[in-house]
């Protein structure tokens, strides 16, 4: 299995405090708008963008979630092994705010589908917005763009692009997997 380093800790780091000041630039005091984490692997970038921007720019109040997508992919009960719910922790109102869901890496935009279905549940936001660490723009399924992004990448389908983070392996790096 050949694998290539696409980000290291360092572009990372980077990229983390751009996608906060551009969040800071387009909400300023987070008074109505709330970032959620989508289960399982976008909730580590969430973490880190509430850790950031509290510590290092000042942002007093931010209201984070986590959603779990499970029951709404649309291929949950085609698998061979069933999928293991995770929590969803939103316990706050949705109507009327702005929402910007924070995942890890967009493929196929069939996650975003389910999440954009399961925030329903919740009630009726303003606005919703997409954060995500990597956009594969190919082999997109859906009309799903991100509106804040760390890097964009082309690789081809059979390609698997993995994100670890400290908080569930040793370091903080994004990797192309053949």
């Amino acid at each position: 299995m050949a694998k290539k380093t696409l980000l290291n800790e360092k572009e990372i780091h980077i990229i983390l405090h751009r996608l906060a000041c551009q969040l800071i630039e387009n909400h300023q005091d987070f008074s109505n708008t709330v970032l959620i984490g989508i289960q399982p692997r976008g909730i580590y970038l969430a973490n880190r963008l509430v850790k950031l921007l509290k510590e290092d720019y000042n942002i007093k109040h931010i209201t984070l979630g986590v959603l779990d997508i499970t029951f709404y992919r649309d291929d949950f009960r085609r698998r061979e092994d069933p999928l293991k719910a995770n929590k969803t922790d939103i316990n706050f109102i949705v109507d009327n705010t702005n929402i910007v869901f924070i995942d890890d890496v967009l493929f196929s935009g069939r996650s975003i589908r389910a999440a954009l279905t399961a925030i329903q549940d919740f009630g009726r936001p303003k606005s919703i917005e997409l954060l995500v660490l990597i956009d594969r723009r190919f082999s997109r399924h859906l009309p799903i763009q991100p509106d804040y992004k760390g890097r964009q990448v082309d690789v081809i389908k059979n390609e698997q692009v993995k994100v670890e983070w400290k908080e569930n392996s040793n370091l903080d790096n994004v990797c192309i997997i053949n």
